[in-house]
């Protein structure tokens, strides 16, 4: 599990002579284990917000702790070792790399960490938990949509990460397979206690999550738990 801790976060960008705030002034406080949905209109500041969680981008001001960590006091390879360690990231696009085979792009990550103990077989483990087992050795152009998914899924597992963020997982999937997708990270989060952010348009995933947070030009406009009924 993790807990992340956003106090007034901000990312500005310069255009021209124009600053643009993709992120402004977000304090949040996302708890050990929950399962918590992103949304809010295109330019909202939904994937920003994400990419900062993933320490992918600096912010320009404000503080990002996980787990008691003060990130902004972290050098370049501090932050690649935390985000290593402890955060799974699935992006949109997915990024499996043609030239691997399945089983190999699951196993990536473990290039970039010091444990390997049995790395190989929890990638096999992962790949059989998203029902891929008979695909190991295929190439990622030979999946389908939802099956690359379910690999980058798995990929994001493998160093047992106790953080997922995923940006939109559903775009480019059938309703059917977005669903199955929404039962897998219920899984994770109940049964392997990930917290899991989720950054989504696709408002049948949000519903399932327990706990919204939407924003709007950057800011948080509203914050609530899912209603039971909604999960149901």
């Amino acid at each position: 599990m993790a807990h992340l801790q956003l106090e007034n976060l901000t990312k500005y960008y310069k255009q021209g002579k124009n600053e643009i705030r993709a992120l402004d002034g977000v304090t949040l406080d996302i708890g050990d284990g929950e399962f918590v949905a992103v949304v809010g209109r295109s330019g909202s500041g939904k994937t920003t917000m994400l990419d900062l969680l993933g320490l992918l981008l600096r912010p320009t001001s404000g503080t990002l702790m996980i787990d008691g960590t003060d990130t902004g006091k972290l050098g370049d390879s501090q932050l690649a070792r935390l985000r290593g360690t402890k955060v799974g990231f699935v992006f949109q696009e997915y990024n499996l790399l043609p030239s691997l085979n399945v089983l190999e792009n699951v196993m990536l990550p473990l290039r970039y960490v010091h444990d390997r103990t049995d790395g190989r077989k929890r990638a096999e483990d992962l790949l059989d938990r998203v029902g891929l087992s008979d695909r190991v050795r295929h190439r990622a152009t030979e999946l389908s949509g939802g099956q690359q998914q379910r690999v980058a899924i798995a990929r994001s597992m493998v160093n047992r990460p106790s953080l997922i963020l995923l940006d939109e997982p559903t775009g480019a999937v059938d309703t059917e397979t977005a669903q199955q997708l929404v039962t897998l990270l219920k899984s994770l989060n109940e049964q392997d206690k990930v917290t899991i952010v989720v950054v989504t348009h696709d408002l049948d995933v949000a519903s399932q999550a327990k706990r919204q947070i939407r924003l709007k030009d950057g800011r948080v406009v509203s914050d609530e738990p899912v209603v039971a009924a909604a999960i149901a």
